[in-house]
């Protein structure tokens, strides 16, 4: 998949400018499952609760639906800037609900919620780290 103009890569996220995160009770089954009726490909594992798949040049984020938002989805985006980005949607009134926030993976990610209680995370590249630093495993490397 090609970089996304004006945004870095990292073996960390998918090169999808936008990125469905979809709650499972149980993630790995719902992979597998994904992956044999729809055809998915396995792209990126954290565990059990965390799971990217691919499909031609878009990316779903399957998460332990404790992880995912209320309702059972959010949805990721990728952004050049993260801390400006935050800046405009708070300045257009987006409700905040997480701050701009580096993490081990190699992206700075904020949170908000739009006026139906959507909760949008978008995430910036900060440097490219090998899944296995964090605890990753990156199953498809061509993905």
């Amino acid at each position: 998949m090609a970089a996304l103009p004006g945004i870095r890569r990292n073996r960390s996220m998918p090169d999808s400018s936008v990125i469905p995160v979809l709650g499972y009770p149980d993630v790995p089954a719902a992979a597998a499952w994904l992956v044999e009726a729809f055809g998915f490909v396995e792209r990126l594992r954290i565990g059990t609760h965390r799971i990217q798949l691919c499909f031609g040049d878009g990316a779903v984020v399957l998460a332990a639906q404790a992880q995912a938002a209320a309702g059972g989805c959010s949805v990721m985006l990728r952004v050049a800037d993260a801390e400006a980005h935050c800046a405009r949607a708070r300045a257009a009134g987006a409700r905040i609900v997480g701050e701009p926030t580096v993490f081990p993976y190699g992206e700075k990610q904020y949170s908000a919620a739009d006026p139906a209680g959507y909760v949008w995370t978008f995430s910036e590249c900060v440097v490219d780290v090998d899944p296995a630093d964090w605890g990753g495993e990156l199953v498809d490397p061509a993905r």
